[in-house]
């Protein structure tokens, strides 16, 4: 994987390499599961794809293949450890161009659990009160680690 420069996606990657991310759950073949830096929706999780690409097209099919079913066995291990109501799956790209899935649990109890999570105002997703602690840190990587094949 290259690492490019302002790519925030590529900076949290070097952070994982260096063993500096204490987000970082673990490593896939295509890409890195990470926990999200604001725990407004617990046991939001990232899926973070190793090679710096745009679009789905442009990585190699075999890679492609593997890469979305990785994705969905991330995305099965936030099910099975966070019991949410649903799950919201988002591959977007339009601010940070290096491709990463969001995976959002959604709860009876969140607001508005109808409507799509970017509909919840910003400030309320990102409040400092949404910030996991260390132990809670920890508690969720232990939580997804049970349904991957952490090491």
């Amino acid at each position: 994987m290259n690492i490019h420069k302002d790519c925030l996606i590529c900076d949290r990657i070097k952070l994982i390499w260096e063993n500096n991310n204490p987000y970082f759950v673990c490593e896939l073949k295509t890409g890195y599961v990470v926990v999200g830096d604001h725990q407004f929706f617990r046991g939001y999780t990232l899926f973070l794809c190793k090679d710096h690409k745009r679009e789905l097209h442009e990585l190699e099919s075999d890679f492609r293949k593997e890469f979305l079913w990785e994705m969905s066995e991330v995305a099965s291990a936030v099910f099975h450890a966070f019991h949410p109501r649903k799950l919201n799956y988002e591959l977007l790209g339009n601010s940070d161009e290096h491709m990463h899935w969001h995976l959002f649990p959604r709860y009876e109890s969140d607001p508005e659990p109808q409507r799509p999570v970017w509909s919840i105002d910003k400030n309320t997703r990102y409040a400092e009160s949404a910030r996991p602690t260390d132990t809670e840190i920890k508690d969720l990587k232990v939580a997804l680690c049970k349904y991957l094949n952490c090491k």
